[in-house]
């Protein structure tokens, strides 16, 4: 097969794949790690990206190294995306050392400063405001980056949502707010949670622009948070992106999702997974070759396997542990321990 050297929406051929493979990569990671839970490997809640990749590879992939991101507690996808190792999230999901918060943040606080990645946030809302007061910093210290932010639609009804977007448009800070519509927040349908069709009316309500993007699309999404950094950069404030989208899984491993028909998931699965329509465009382009796949493929599942040997082997944090990287009263005084 002929491959053309064409782009979409300026990408070139190589990054398009690169694109294709961290979605791949997303999409493997968490299946792979369903299965370690149900081994008992993992503990507590988690929840997982399946079907949310190409708005977490999408969005991510516009942002320049400096640039942040905070989310909320179905962040794994998203960590993979900004830089974290693979190996150091899937160790954090087995609570062991070697874990990217060394084993004490587990699958709903994925963090690391190095690449910017600031954390998943279980208080729904929570990283709406903390993500203003980011910005707001990186405004007022000259710094050169935007923050980017991912919530669910669950997350717009909280008052942490309107007080962060006044606040963000008032003041015209570098945010990209990213609602990842998946039409249910935890089990309650979107259409019986809102007031209102979509957001629209109230990123009007702050002045804000406002975008509705396919989820399910990655160079939709792309293109969609491309316009929305800009923006941010170029000192006009920030955006909301409504994306909507779809989780194949429940809201959690230990969600059952009664609340929706097994006939509409699997409709979504068969008729807009993102990987598979991708994979599709793709092919149509004559961008792919059939042994780029398989190696592809290959990688991917070496990658997540050995992402799991290595959490396996990584060892469980030690007790004085307990007692590093937290704000303690010494003598009435608060300080940072670290560790020695």
């Amino acid at each position: 097969m002929a491959i053309r050297q064409v782009a979409l929406a300026g990408l070139s051929r190589e990054q398009l794949l690169g694109m294709y493979e961290e979605m791949l990569l997303i999409r493997r990671f968490e299946e792979k790690a369903a299965e370690e839970y149900t081994k008992s490997k993992i503990g507590g809640f988690m929840h997982l990206y399946i079907g949310q990749e190409a708005l977490g590879v999408g969005a991510i992939a516009t942002l320049n190294k400096e640039d942040k991101v905070i989310s909320h507690y179905r962040e794994h996808g998203q960590a993979i995306s900004k830089g974290v190792s693979p190996r150091a999230v899937m160790a954090e999901l087995f609570g062991r050392i070697d874990g990217c918060s060394k084993g004490k943040g587990g699958s709903m606080h994925i963090h690391d400063e190095d690449v910017g990645m600031l954390g998943g946030y279980a208080i729904v809302g929570a990283q709406i405001v903390l993500a203003c007061g980011l910005a707001f910093a990186a405004k007022y210290q000259n710094q050169n980056h935007l923050i980017m932010t991912f919530f669910g639609d669950g997350a717009v009804d909280e008052g942490a949502f309107h007080e962060g977007l006044n606040l963000a448009s008032l003041w015209k800070l570098p945010v990209v707010y990213i609602c990842e519509n998946n039409q249910y927040s935890m089990g309650m349908a979107v259409q019986k949670a809102w007031s209102v069709s979509d957001l629209s009316t109230r990123a009007a309500a702050y002045s804000m622009p406002y975008e509705k993007v396919d989820g399910m699309d990655l160079i939709a999404v792309y293109e969609a948070c491309k316009r929305a950094t800009e923006r941010a950069r170029s000192g006009e404030g920030p955006t909301l992106l409504e994306c909507k989208t779809y989780r194949f899984r429940g809201h959690s491993m230990t969600d059952p999702a009664y609340y929706r028909t097994r006939d509409e998931a699997e409709r979504w699965r068969a008729s807009q997974d993102p990987i598979s329509l991708f994979l599709e465009r793709l092919r149509e382009g004559k961008l792919i070759k059939d042994d780029e796949l398989k190696a592809i493929e290959d990688r991917v599942d070496a990658v997540v396997q050995d992402a799991v040997d290595f959490a396996d082997a990584s060892p469980e944090p030690p007790m004085e542990e307990l007692y590093t990287d937290i704000m303690m009263d010494d003598a009435n005084a608060i300080s940072w321990r670290y560790p020695r």
